[in-house]
């Protein structure tokens, strides 16, 4: 696939990086030499230095034959105007621009179409960390949460520690702890290396266990990993943007929530804005502040102001003093190895969360949904299975009789409103939304194949 990515900064490079060696022919514009260098450096891409909305430009990078176009730069203005240029002249079959204000995603409906500004998806960066850091809080103890089928199924990634009930035994154990609970472990990593799971695999404390589960089941299945935690109710939010705010308005409903922001006018109309979160203006490394507002009551501290330093400095000093756990937006991919597990309990990747959002628009075969995993290492997908017995590789078989790449398991199966834990004699039917885990994601282009169904199929 032919793509051009126009913006070579965090979003833009992490993308390049994660669908180089996927067999596309991948494109980079920016107007910055230096970092064009540093990807071309880096990774087997194209870069073509010039402002990404100028048609000059876009002829340049290949717009003309061009697949696909992800307009990922710092400018809304510039990302719509690419997409509408790229589509009136060029005639780009696809385009995916990256709007971050309100002004404009509130009205995307009316906005966004052939005939007005020319973008098929939206892509809002501040929207997909909210939503990722929403379901940290609903799974207290969870590394990672993954919804698939509309939220009916979930993948999560837990640490296993003492005191869970399956830590030192086998997985086929499960089913004697739960007998009337299906799930399936998909993955586990032990000391960063990739353990294929097997009945007889005996659980460890430090893996990090990937598994699968009806979304009704998941809190029953983290129990087997590691000592249960409390649902977080006292909630702190440090910094006051987009993410800060828009947070605070999804958890304040059900709990209790204070929300530090330092400018003033900012505060003042989150004030106004947020009806049941206590709003605080002040500094989130202020100790007197901390203290007064009894940071030693909060059941979890999060840290989402766009400054990495002052997001890490914070939840360090709110952990210190008492919060039982922190989360942390981190921009920077060296300080995210840096604290992580460390003196912070999950440093937040926002690059991380828009890449999974832009997988699941440009992955084929009918995959609707893909999320980045293990630092773009490992992926998760769910694919739809269309067709027949005859016009599909997949339909009509059983598990064991599908061939897939290595390090590559099927999870669970969902069938209308039923979650289907995946066994080697379940056979898929049309229209199943199948659940894959992909250890290596080198082996994506193979995935896609498998869920395309024939030329036959209309």
């Amino acid at each position: 696939m032919k793509i051009i990515i126009l913006g070579g900064g965090q979003v833009g490079g992490t993308l390049a990086e994660n669908l180089v060696g996927e067999d596309n022919d991948i494109t980079v514009v920016d107007s910055d030499i230096g970092r064009l260098n540093y990807l071309s450096e880096l990774h087997d891409i194209r870069t073509i230095e010039g402002y990404a909305s100028h048609p000059r430009t876009l002829r340049q990078a290949g717009c003309e034959d061009a697949d696909m176009l992800i307009a990922v730069t710092p400018s809304d203005e510039t990302n719509m105007l690419a997409c509408q240029i790229a589509y009136t002249l060029y005639k780009t079959p696809k385009r995916i621009a990256r709007i971050r204000s309100e002004e404009y995603s509130d009205y995307k409906d009316k906005l966004f179409h052939k005939d007005d500004i020319p973008v098929d998806h939206l892509i809002s960066p501040e929207q997909e960390v909210t939503d990722y850091i929403k379901l940290l809080v609903d799974y207290p103890g969870a590394l990672q949460v993954m919804e698939f089928a509309g939220g009916r199924a979930s993948l999560v990634a837990v640490r296993a520690y003492y005191g869970g009930k399956l830590v030192g035994h086998a997985i086929s154990t499960l089913k004697d702890h739960m007998p009337n609970v299906e799930t399936r472990v998909a993955a586990i990593f032990r000391q960063g290396q990739a353990i294929k799971p097997m009945g007889t695999t005996i659980i460890e404390a430090g893996d990090e266990v990937f598994f699968i589960a009806d979304t009704r089941y998941v809190r029953m299945v983290m129990e087997e990993m590691q000592k249960l935690e409390h649902q977080y109710r006292r909630v702190m939010i440090a910094g006051g943007g987009n993410i800060g705010a828009g947070l605070a308005r999804r958890l304040e409903e059900n709990h209790h929530v204070k929300l530090i922001e330092r400018n003033r006018d900012r505060a003042l109309m989150l004030n106004e804005s947020l009806q049941n979160t206590t709003i605080l203006e002040g500094d989130a490394s202020d100790q007197r502040l901390l203290i007064e507002e009894h940071i030693e009551d909060m059941d979890v501290f999060i840290a989402v102001t766009n400054d990495d330093e002052a997001n890490i400095m914070s939840a360090m000093l709110a952990k210190k003093m008492g919060a039982k756990k922190t989360m942390v937006l981190i921009q920077r991919q060296a300080y995210v190895d840096l604290v992580q597990d460390n003196v912070i309990d999950i440093a937040i990747s926002p690059q991380r969360a828009t890449i999974s959002a832009l997988l699941s628009l440009i992955r084929k075969g009918d995959i609707v949904n893909a999320y980045s995993l293990r630092k773009g290492a490992a992926e998760a997908i769910e694919a739809i299975a269309h067709g027949d017995e005859n016009t599909s590789k997949v339909i009509g078989k059983t598990i064991s009789e599908i061939k897939l790449p290595p390090g590559t398991t099927i999870g669970a199966v969902v069938r209308g409103n039923e979650v289907l834990i995946a066994h080697d004699d379940t056979v898929l039917q049309a229209d199943d939304h199948v659940i894959l885990f992909l250890v290596d994601k080198k082996y994506i282009r193979e995935v896609e194949r498998l869920f395309q169904p024939s030329a036959l199929f209309f």
